[in-house]
């Protein structure tokens, strides 16, 4: 079975995140971080509640949600997790949605958390990164760090939604804009209608 990290922070967009987990978790192990502040967002959010006061009852609640036990969850400050090490082999990395602090510290090397480091794992081991910022607009300064990723590889893939698809739900627009994540990802999936189908 593939194996993929996927991370949620604290950025608007969780939805999106949550999605790609559903769709990641039916075909391929998940390992999972979410960073503290993205638990009341994606209360706020989606209303589900994923917060817990173990990383065990973390994960328990995240493989309920996601109706699978191919999920594994690592607290952000775990750096003795599996995905801090180059040695744990995945097909690669998304982080759904990316906060401009996580972007910075990615494209700067800082691995101040797991997320962090389990992406600059990612980068050094030449594996797929998939890093979706939050919402529009951004500064130069978060353009400058998204092009210095994107020129080492990294693919930056803000949720702008298409409308060739016709969506006609909020849940249509998920679908497109997770779709698209996958798609980076190498993940087959039928989440949405294609161009010319």
């Amino acid at each position: 079975m593939k194996k993929f990290v996927l991370a949620i922070t604290g950025a608007t967009g969780p939805v999106v995140g949550l999605r790609v987990l559903r769709e990641l978790a039916r075909t391929a192990e998940v390992h999972m971080i979410i960073s503290r502040q993205s638990f009341s967002i994606i209360l706020d959010e989606t209303g589900v509640d994923l917060s817990a006061e173990t990383a065990l009852l973390i994960e328990q609640k995240i493989r309920k949600f996601a109706g699978s036990e191919n999920i594994f969850y690592y607290d952000e400050g775990n750096f003795e997790a599996p995905v801090a090490s180059g040695s744990f082999r995945t097909e690669g990395m998304c982080v759904v949605p990316c906060s401009m602090k996580t972007l910075s510290g990615i494209a700067n090397g800082y691995s101040n958390s797991l997320v962090e480091r389990a992406a600059d794992v990612t980068i050094k081991e030449g594996r797929r990164l998939v890093l979706v910022p939050r919402e529009m607009p951004f500064s130069a300064i978060h353009l400058e760090n998204m092009l210095k990723l994107s020129r080492i590889g990294v693919k930056i893939a803000p949720p702008v939604v298409g409308f060739y698809h016709g969506p006609k739900t909020i849940d249509d627009i998920v679908d497109f804009l997770a779709g698209k994540v996958l798609d980076l990802m190498g993940i087959e999936h039928e989440i949405f209608k294609r161009w010319g189908k």
